[in-house]
């Protein structure tokens, strides 16, 4: 990244074990389990959409990664959607910092605020997308939009997010996406999986339209474009750790 955070992020990987506890700002990148599995859902994605790493599709590369990430999290928590704080990286920071994560799925903008890493600059709406060269396009900024989108939607439809709107979102990379896909494609994409699975008009294709359109994304219908070729072995390759969330609770 190269703005302040994605610098400090680099810098201090490893953390920052060798410095005086009191000027300390990173704790160990393996405290969070969510970062683990957001790094793990790149090799997914990378093989199931293959989406390009710039602009909307990146920031959907990083949202995907996110959503999955935090599933990790809430399934080894055993939290249902309102029992999350939906933090990415909770843990991560010392004391020293102004921070509760690198990002917040709910309150988008709202993960840290502190002079050594600056002010969290993620939207969580499409009036205040970024649109500069910084951050390959702002892929790791703008993700702040879908996956406000994705938190609205696991709210309403209540639960394990696992369950159902992780299923959703899940179907949609694997099968629904291209390497060029937008934000108003996974919403569209997203919604139809939703109809397809649970029935037109349900509760939870209602939860998506809705998550999708509070973040200022409309949803419009058309026929399905040509999907690319998707490499051989795609889905089956998908690591365990993805597939173990979907096993529908009985």
């Amino acid at each position: 990244l190269d703005h302040p955070m994605g610098q400090l992020m680099t810098n201090n990987i490893d953390g920052d074990e060798d410095l005086p506890e009191e000027e300390r700002l990173f704790n160990r990148f393996t405290i969070a389990i969510d970062i683990i599995g957001h790094e793990l859902t790149h090799g997914v994605i990378q093989y199931e959409a293959g989406l390009v790493y710039r602009n909307q599709p990146g920031a959907l590369n990083e949202h995907f990664a996110d959503v999955f990430g935090i599933l990790v999290k809430q399934r080894t928590l055993n939290q249902t959607a309102s029992e999350s704080d939906w933090v990415i990286g909770a843990g991560l920071f010392t004391e020293n910092v102004n921070a509760k994560g690198i990002r917040s799925m709910k309150e988008p903008g709202s993960a840290y605020n502190d002079p050594r890493l600056g002010k969290d600059p993620q939207p969580g709406h499409m009036r205040d997308i970024y649109t500069g060269s910084q951050d390959n396009g702002g892929v790791h900024i703008n993700s702040g939009i879908p996956n406000r989108a994705f938190y609205i939607a696991a709210l309403d439809i209540g639960g394990y997010a696992w369950d159902k709107a992780g299923w959703i979102w899940y179907l949609t990379l694997r099968d629904k996406l291209g390497s060029t896909s937008d934000f108003k494609d996974a919403a569209r994409e997203t919604y139809k999986v939703a109809g397809d699975r649970f029935g037109v008009g349900s509760l939870e294709q209602k939860a998506v339209r809705k998550g999708w359109e509070e973040v200022g994304v409309e949803i419009i219908e058309k026929p399905p474009a040509p999907q690319p070729s998707e490499p051989p072995g795609c889905s089956a390759g998908a690591p365990d750790f993805i597939r173990s969330f979907f096993t529908p609770s009985s």
